[in-house]
């Protein structure tokens, strides 16, 4: 019921993609039918105003599961008011929840809010786009 805003939020969110609405519906249906997926929304008064969207799995080098936070978006206007925060703790309780050993994620605009919630930057993020 919430695609229409959810589209519209991830649109300004990404960058580095053109949101194609066909693959987009298949990409989240998908996501909300997977267990290891985390998908919120932030609302004030009926208005999808953010979302986050994270993710679990195992990983060897942890001893366990790890939570990885894909996507977190925010309306400007609404920012600075406690929103993202709101987020991410709820995904960090969702990853304690899962028994995840750490809760990580890749930002190259929110620095100071990730490292004044506890975040420590940690390690470089590469990346290739696959021609499929």
């Amino acid at each position: 019921e919430n695609l229409e805003s959810v589209i519209k939020l991830t649109k300004l969110f990404a960058t580095s993609f053109k949101i194609d609405r066909e693959l987009f519906e298949i990409s989240y249906l998908n996501l909300l039918s997977d267990s290891s997926t985390h998908f919120l929304l932030a609302e004030v008064n009926d208005l999808v105003i953010g979302y986050s969207l994270g993710y679990d799995h195992y990983a060897l080098y942890a001893n366990g599961r790890v939570a990885w936070v894909e996507e977190i978006f925010v309306l400007e206007e609404y920012r600075r008011n406690g929103v993202a925060s709101s987020l991410m703790n709820e995904m960090e309780k969702w990853a304690i929840s899962r028994n995840a050993k750490l809760i990580a994620l890749v930002s190259r605009r929110a620095k100071d809010f990730y490292l004044s919630i506890g975040y420590e930057e940690s390690a470089m993020y590469f990346r290739k786009l696959l021609k499929i």
